[in-house]
Parts: C-alpha cells; structure tokens; sequence
C-alpha cells in the first residue's frame, strides 16, 4: 500500500520536516533514524527549488519520501515542487474549501485537476513510457497536506476536509493559537476543542491527519488524539538539544562568589 493510502487508511506514519541542513547526506540520515516521509520547509527559511531538487535526488529509491512546504497556494508554488520531484505538497494556512479545489487542481493531472504535464523529467524519474499511466500514477502517489493553522481555516475545516484530492489536515499549532488569540497556551480549552474538531473532521471524510511534534511527550500525546502522520522537528531545535545534553553534562557549575 502506498504513503498516501496508509495515511488516509489512519496508519500511523512517521517523518520528519527540515529547515536548515540540506547536507547531501540528510536524506539517509532520516531513513536511519526512523523516517518515512521528509517535509522540506520553503514556508519560513528561503529554501529554493534547486537545493530541494538534490535532497529529493538523494532520496530517491531509499524509501523516503520527499516533500515540500511550499510558501502559499499558488500553483506555480505547487506545480514547480512536484516537478522536481517531491511526492507530496504541504500548503499553509488553508482557509476555504474554495482554497482547497485550487489546490488539489493544481497538484493532480487531468480529468483530476490542472497540472500541467512534461515527462521524462525529475518527477517521473527522466524515464520513458506511458503519458496517460504517469499521470495516473503520479495521481494516485503525490500526498496533499493543508494546513489548518487560521480560525478560518477552523470553521471551514469540515469543508476542507470534504474536498476530493485534500489527503491530510495537518495542524499548524503556533499559528492556530495566534489566530484564535491565545498564542503558545497549547493546554488552553479552545485550542484543545479546536483539535478535537480537526480530527473528527479529518476521520469523517476519510483523511490522514498531521503534526510536528518537538518531543515524546507531544508525539504520544497527539498520537492519543488521533493524529496519525507525525513528524519530527525542527532539526535546529533537536541538534541543539542534542549538544546542550552532552555539555550540560560536563559543564562546570558556576562558582559562588564567598561573602567577605
């Protein structure tokens, strides 16, 4: 079964999103530690098409799928980054059904949608063969992830979900609580309720459902809830938690100074 089913099936799948290392070696490291999936984030790090066009390359026949954030859903956004080669788009801040159409239009091949086609390129591994099963394969493979991260977003989201080509709902938690006015209060009632309402959405319409959680803790937790594609990140943050571990270790406490 593919990525896409097994998300969308409720299996549990496991990854992680990237921000700051785009080391030719980055994508094996991710298969070693566990991952299934890569999200490379365009959104906020002034990521371009060409250095995640190498990590998608080095992902390639490992097992790892490779996806990108892209900055908004325009489909020059969208269509540029399954073109490289990434076999899912997650778009942020997806505030309609409306919005979501676009978006699956923009990802899917005719009769589905409107991308448009040029074959034996990246995507499709510069291969020969068949147009017409291309399309359909690339159809049935390239995951769409929209985020609903705005309190639009949130009272549309039974809508979102309902839209034929939307694959996962994935909750966008700092934002989600900027817009609902309780920045970062991750235990507050409202933001609680609205996960909740996320979920059952997501799990009525037959979607996967997504989330980056920074430690165990949030992993179990939101695994608990009933989200179901999980990541790990960000990478940044885990590195220097990592080495602050370590020294921290053996770091010398401060010396008091003696009262004279």
């Amino acid at each position: 079964m593919s990525l896409r089913k097994r998300v969308m099936a409720g299996e549990v799948v496991l990854g992680s999103m990237v921000f700051e290392f785009f080391s030719p070696g980055m994508a094996q490291i991710m298969k070693l530690s566990g991952c299934e999936y890569v999200i490379y984030d365009m959104e906020h790090t002034g990521l371009g098409y060409e250095t995640i066009k190498a990590q998608v390359a080095a992902c390639r026949g490992i097992g790892v799928a490779p996806m990108a954030r892209v900055p908004r859903s325009d489909y020059a956004y969208l269509a540029r980054a399954l073109d490289i080669g990434c076999e899912g788009v997650m778009v942020p801040m997806v505030n309609s059904a409306d919005e979501a159409r676009a978006i699956v239009e923009a990802c899917r091949y005719p009769p589905v949608g409107r991308r448009g086609a040029a074959f034996g390129f990246a995507h499709d591994h510069y291969e020969g063969g068949s147009p017409v099963a291309k399309a359909k394969a690339a159809n049935a493979r390239n995951l769409v992830i929209a985020q609903i991260e705005t309190e639009h977003g949130l009272e549309n989201v039974e809508e979102i979900a309902a839209v034929d080509g939307i694959d996962v709902l994935w909750v966008g938690h700092f934002d989600l609580t900027n817009f609902l006015g309780i920045p970062g209060e991750f235990d507050n009632k409202i933001y609680r309720d609205a996960l909740k309402r996320v979920v059952k959405a997501g799990r009525a319409n037959g979607k996967g459902l997504g989330f980056l959680a920074s430690d165990p803790t949030w992993a179990k937790d939101y695994k608990k809830l009933g989200f179901n594609m999980l990541g790990a990140g960000t990478d940044h943050h885990l590195l220097m938690a990592g080495v602050s571990n370590i020294l921290d270790s053996v770091r010398d406490a401060p010396k008091k100074k003696s009262k004279k």
